[in-house]
């Protein structure tokens, strides 16, 4: 797939099929995505969890109570270690939110070319999921993604409401 076609048409998906499950091969190529992704100065202050088992999807679920994200197969959440991250010796910045973002982007987007659906959360309940997961004070969460087939089998593409270009860009 032509990677243009894959970021203009890609949707986050509000409806999956719990009873359809993803191969072994192409969950692993979603998460290799995440850790192929750029850090700074490569530190790769993440770990992928990908939350399958029963028991432990109904725990997670509790942590973001949408009716919608209660169907989903797969939970998948990058958490990181604030204390492995880079930090800019100028005023205190720590990389682990961006390095973060972008490895779970990666994975968004691999899951898209997989044919996988996503939904980018940020709305979780962030101290029932520390509690869930059993976090280290230092360990975040920034955001999760069901994974999954949609419920359809497909997902209708349309026109994204984004800003125009020249809204956005500047050159100067």
């Amino acid at each position: 797939m032509d990677f243009h076609k894959l970021i203009s048409e890609r949707k986050s998906v509000r409806s999956y099929n719990p009873d359809r499950k993803i191969s072994e091969d192409i969950l692993k190529r979603i998460l290799n995505a995440g850790r192929l992704a750029p850090s700074a100065t490569n530190r790769q202050p993440w770990q992928f969890l990908l939350v399958s088992s029963e028991e432990m999807l109904k725990k997670v679920k509790l942590c973001y109570k949408s009716e919608w994200f209660q169907s989903v197969p797969y939970v998948l959440i990058v958490k990181g270690n604030r204390k492995e991250a880079w930090i800019r010796s100028t005023d205190g910045y720590n990389s682990l939110e961006t390095d973060l973002t972008i490895a779970m982007d990666h994975m968004i987007l691999a899951a898209e070319y997989e044919g996988i659906s996503t939904c980018w959360v940020a709305a979780f309940s962030p101290d029932k999921l520390r509690k869930t997961l059993n976090l280290k004070e230092e360990e975040e969460v920034f955001a999760i993604t069901p994974l999954g087939y949609s419920m359809d089998g497909f997902v209708k593409k349309g026109q994204k409401k984004r800003k125009t270009f020249e809204e956005v860009v500047k050159y100067i």
